[in-house]
């Protein structure tokens, strides 16, 4: 069952860069944006998190923080994040429970060879823990400013 606008977002704690942890719930009050991509360092999704980072002054000033979600390791995040300077948290959701809630663990194809793998899609999550919007096969050109004029539109519990 995949997850819709309007139902509140699953919680989770879960690894990050920097050996810490990420909850969701410890954003309360503040908007998210919660981008999960299939692969660190790969063209598509090193493209898309620097499209986030570059816009990363404007999604602070409308309330928002910004997390990326992949299945790859922590230090396979660690030495994404330093290459590219990205400011924000990236999640390793190594057993896909993340992802599976969100429904973005998805039969993919490629050359003929159906796999398990991350959809690119982006949640936008108010400060009430409600998903407001949601972005699924994310085409990378644009997405950040998409997701940014969606959040500048949203009234009520996203405070910077």
């Amino acid at each position: 069952m995949a997850l819709e606008v309007g139902q509140l977002a699953p919680d989770f704690t879960l690894p990050a860069d920097g050996g810490g942890t990420v909850a969701l719930s410890s954003f309360a009050g503040r908007c998210v944006v919660l981008f999960f991509y299939p692969k660190d360092d790969t063209p598509g999704c090193t493209r898309e998190a620097c499209a986030f980072r570059d816009q990363g002054a404007a999604f602070a000033t409308a309330g928002a923080v910004v997390i990326g979600v992949s299945k790859d390791g922590v230090a396979s995040h660690d030495k994404f994040k330093a290459k590219y300077q990205l400011p924000f948290p990236l999640v390793s959701d190594g057993e896909t429970t993340l992802a599976q809630a969100y429904g973005v663990w998805v039969e993919k194809m490629n050359y003929g060879r159906n796999y398990m793998g991350m959809e690119r899609a982006t949640f936008l999550i108010d400060g009430a823990g409600v998903v407001r919007s949601i972005w699924r096969k994310v085409k990378v050109d644009g997405h950040a400013e998409k997701v940014l004029a969606a959040l500048r539109q949203i009234e009520g519990p996203c405070s910077p």
